[in-house]
């Protein structure tokens, strides 16, 4: 499993053991985590490494550590999931960036890069995002990577959802 080539100022990086504390401080950011139903402390942050492993295992894609390429510093997670939403599952593209690097235009790139790989290396035939309807920054990165609005809707927890789509 190989992930996403680099961009001009990212890296990707597939998950390990030994990224628990840069993913527990990131999921565990209330500011970070504000559009999720919940933040998730060290064990969460464990669960979700492990999950991504058996992603990469399963399927050949997950999300994926992001670094700068300058510094190797670490920014936050980037990539693709199987999603079920409306009794479907089609791939997502997701990220969560440190709250202290939000704004200065990471998370589309590092969206670009994903959504060029889902498209280009695995065949994705629909890729979508699912966002928190109060959660306007993340709506602009899927436009601006070209997803569309197609649907408020109902996430399997039953909290409200907008689902942005496009189809290659």
């Amino acid at each position: 499993m190989k992930p996403p080539d680099a961009t001009d100022r990212l890296e990707f990086h597939p998950m390990t053991p030994g990224d628990l504390d840069d993913l527990a401080a990131l999921l565990g950011d209330p500011v970070v985590m504000r559009y999720y139903p919940r933040t998730r402390d060290r064990d969460g942050a464990r669960e979700w490494i492990s999950w991504n492993q058996r992603l990469y295992e399963t399927g050949g894609f997950g999300l994926w550590v992001v670094r700068l390429r300058a510094t190797g510093e670490f920014v936050g997670d980037c990539g693709l999931t199987p999603q079920e939403i409306d009794g479907v599952t089609d791939v997502e593209v997701g990220y969560h960036v440190r709250a202290e690097l939000q704004g200065h235009g990471y998370a589309t790139e590092a969206a670009a890069a994903c959504h060029a790989y889902a498209r280009d290396v695995l065949g994705v035939r629909r890729l979508i995002a699912i966002i928190h309807p109060g959660n306007v920054p993340s709506q602009r990165v899927a436009e601006k990577i070209g997803l569309a609005f197609e649907r408020d809707t109902l996430s399997r927890d039953g909290d409200p959802v907008r689902v942005y789509a496009t189809a290659f």
